[in-house]
């Protein structure tokens, strides 16, 4: 894994000290900063509870439970990259039930090289949810200033007796000769009115 990368948080859920041991050779100090392991599900749980993780690998089964549940819950979080590291056996089975949640899954045994490359894959799916999530936030404070400035302009027409499109040529005329945003003008005329 080269190239600039952020800095990560992940809780390896795993029984198997020569699996916890392979994952932490694999995970460079400079990118994961926050690196957890515990060996079930209970305790998985309370860590969760505690704190937000960009990532869980689940060595799965686990004393306490399979951790199927566990996985979909954590990966419907929206910003949690969760994979399952699973039997051969019953591989295939499980990977239809948790892949439309998009839990990520790995066949046992596992090799050096396979566990380097899915830890990639969960770097770069947690980039991409990164990427949305700023989009989503983008997007919701566009909405916010549409209804302040909505807000305002129904001031302007219940108090100054002003029309929508005066009321709306208004707002946009004081912020641009103050040099203020439409929001922050909104704002001040919200203020001025209660």
């Amino acid at each position: 894994m080269s190239g600039k990368l952020r800095s990560y948080s992940i809780l390896i859920v795993s029984a198997s000290d020569k699996l916890n041991t392979a994952v932490h050779s694999l995970l460079p100090a400079s990118s994961f900063t926050q690196v957890v392991t515990v060996s079930d599900i209970s305790a998985a749980a309370r860590k969760c509870t505690d704190r937000r993780f960009d990532m869980i690998l689940i060595n799965s089964p686990l004393p306490d439970d399979a951790g199927i549940r566990f996985a979909i819950d954590r990966s419907a979080s929206g910003n949690t990259v969760v994979m399952l590291l699973l039997k051969s056996e019953i591989h295939d089975e499980i990977y239809e039930n948790v892949v439309v949640h998009g839990v990520f899954t790995l066949k046992k045994p596992v090799t050096l090289p396979m566990l380097s490359t899915a830890v990639g894959w969960m770097c770069s799916a947690r980039e991409k949810l990164r990427t949305s999530e700023k989009k989503t936030l983008t997007i919701e404070e566009k909405m916010a200033e549409i209804r302040t400035v909505n807000r305002a302009k129904w001031l302007l027409i219940e108090k100054e007796g002003m029309d929508e499109p005066q009321a709306h040529r208004y707002i946009e005329k004081t912020a641009m000769d103050s040099g203020m945003t439409k929001r922050t003008t909104a704002e001040e005329i919200i203020a001025r009115y209660q």
